[in-house]
Formats: structure tokens, sequence, C-alpha cells
């Protein structure tokens, strides 16, 4: 098949790598992105937390102090160096966290007072507190904040992370929101937080450096919607009103333990066709591509720009890689969390190495 990809239309997609001890982005950060930069090429980052209460994984960075604003500063600019274009992903955890991750050992925030288990590493998750009314708008502003502090920092642009059973997320599907205020209910009403924070963070930094990560066909973290069709739908409409520069979408076939296969596997579902034809602007397609699906995806108009998580983890120079149309190194499942500062996370070989 021919190569229809360009670098600037292969995206390292966001990936949890839980090495930015005390939630301060550290310097072998500057070698991991810059390794995988490339002209034109789009990088978005492991989420960053946007305050203390977003936490829930060890060692994640976080965007909410000038320390931390500083620590990304140099890692942007390496990333700027190489040519490419980089965004920082902003996210809270809500329910998915322990009472050790939050501030003065209280209880992780959410859309509902529902758990979800198990937690991590054995543990189970900290039973959650609703959120009231009242306190909405407050993260809002932490969005907006975060994002503000991006902009400090260099980055190009942020990425909402409205995925993957995280807060925003909590209070969009139906089967976690139980909420019987404007917030709940129906799908209008649970989609306010979402569009609340995209409008806060349009009008801090321009709907041009704003894009939104969405999942609604997933079930991660218990996080489950009774018609995900209806719900990507609506959400794709109503971010045209806001003009952001991209849609984020995770495919509904995405396993987090499946390998890429060929063959069969590689035939697109067509799934999300209707989010894709109904938003604006850049849409990029996430969850289970390899080369030649990529390609397809392209080919049909199926996305615009396509991520890559784990592949690009193992590959920093996976853009040429593509082009060039050889093997691909293969990743190791059990360094994408550890918080070694080097293996599994700088020591994958470039082609010229191997």
């Amino acid at each position: 098949m021919i190569l229809l990809f360009s670098f600037y239309r292969i995206v390292l997609a966001p990936l949890t790598r839980s090495r930015s001890y005390n939630n301060v982005p550290q310097p072998h950060a500057v070698l991991y992105y810059s390794q995988r930069a490339t002209k034109g090429g789009l990088l978005i980052t492991e989420a960053a937390c946007v305050s203390d209460t977003a936490q829930g994984y060890p060692h994640m960075p976080g965007i909410w102090t000038k320390e931390q604003v500083e620590a990304w500063k140099p890692i942007v600019d390496a990333v700027h160096k190489k040519g490419g274009i980089f965004f920082c992903q902003i996210w809270h955890v809500g329910r998915v966290s322990t009472y050790d991750f939050q501030p003065n050992g209280q209880a992780p925030i959410s859309s509902t007072d529902k758990g979800v288990t198990p937690g991590l590493d054995g543990v189970d998750w900290s039973p959650p507190r609703r959120l009231s009314k009242e306190e909405i708008p407050s993260i809002v502003n932490d969005f907006r904040l975060a994002a503000r502090n991006a902009i400090e920092a260099g980055f190009d642009g942020v990425e909402i992370h409205a995925a993957n059973g995280y807060l925003i997320e909590q209070f969009l599907k139906d089967q976690v929101n139980d909420r019987t205020d404007e917030y709940g209910g129906s799908l209008e009403n649970r989609s306010r937080f979402a569009l609340e924070i995209v409008e806060a963070v349009t009008n801090e930094i321009g709907s041009n450096r704003v894009g939104i990560r969405l999942s609604p066909y997933t079930d991660i973290l218990d996080s489950v919607d009774s018609n995900p069709d209806a719900l990507g739908l609506y959400l794709a409409n109503e971010l045209n009103n806001f003009d952001i520069v991209y849609l984020h979408v995770i495919e509904p076939r995405l396993d987090v333990n499946e390998e890429v296969h060929q063959g069969a596997e590689d035939q697109i579902p067509h799934s999300l066709l209707p989010m894709r034809k109904a938003f604006n602007n850049t849409f990029i397609a996430a969850g289970g591509y390899n080369r030649s699906k990529g390609n397809r995806a392209i080919a049909e108009n199926y996305a615009d720009m396509v991520a890559f998580g784990r592949l690009f983890l193992a590959n920093p120079d996976l853009p040429k890689r593509f082009e060039l149309d050889v093997p691909l190194n293969k990743y190791d499942r059990s360094t994408f969390y550890t918080s070694d500062p080097v293996v599994g996370y700088t020591d994958y070989p470039f082609l010229e190495q191997a």
C-alpha cells in the first residue's frame, strides 16, 4: 500500500508514564519527548493534573504550580527545537483515587458517591464524595488555570481529557452519573460540565489551542453509557460551537490488553463516522491502530490524523519506520508504569541502532 501518512498525521497519544516525582516533570522527560518529536508532528503529553485533588496514580505530573510550569519549559523547548507541535493533556481523575492521593486524606470527588473497584495494585479506590452544584465552578476554574499555565510553559495548546472513566466522563455517562440536578439526568445535563470546561478553557487561551479527548464507547473504570452513539454525536455537534482545533476519539474496540494484529483486525469498524462527519475541524482517531489500518483510515477519510500509543512508546522514530515500512520494536508492558527514568522509557532503540 502506498504510504498515505505524513509525519503530521501521526500523533503521539497521551500515555501515562509515572516518572514525574512529587508531581513535578523531570529532566529525563526532555529526552523522552524530544526522541519522539519530528518536524510538524503532534505530540500530546501524558495527563497532567489540574489540581492537588486531581491525582490518582503515583508520580503523575501536574500543571497547577509555578514549580511544575517551570519544569515543563525545558521539555517543551526540546520538542520545539525538533520542530514538533506539543499539546499538554489536562485531567482530573475524579473518583479514580484514594485518600492517600488527596490533600488532607479527604475523599476523592466525583459526579456521584458511587465508588469503582478494583483499584490500583490490589488496593480499592476510596469511596468518592459527590460534588455539590456550588463546587463545580471551582473545578471548571482549575481546568482554566491549568490551560493558562500550559501556555505559560510554552505548550502550543491543551487537550482536555474527557475520556477513560475519569472525572469529566463520570459526568458524561449515565451509568455513573446519578445526579438529579442540572448536571445529571438528560444527555444535555450530563454534558454540561464538560462543555463548561471547554468554554472556560477556550475563553482563556483561544479555541485554536484547544482539543478534547472522548471515549463514549469504552467501559474503562466502570464508566459506561447506555447510548454511546447519541452521546458521541451530541458532543461532536456541541463542540462545534467552540470551534476547537481537534476532536480526539478512542475507538469502541479498544482493549487495553490486546495486541495489534494483522489481517481482519486492520478493518476499520466505522463506528466513529457519525462523529467524524458532525465535527467541523480536525478529527483524530485512536485505539488499536497499526500502519496498515492507519493508512486505510486516512485513505477512506475516516480521520485526519491517527494517534499511536504503545507503538510510539516502543519506537521513538515511529514516523520514520512507517515511512520505510520496516519492523518495529516490541514494547515491554512490564515497564510501562515503572518509575525508572531510563528503562522502558528512553532506552528503546532507534532504527539505525537496531
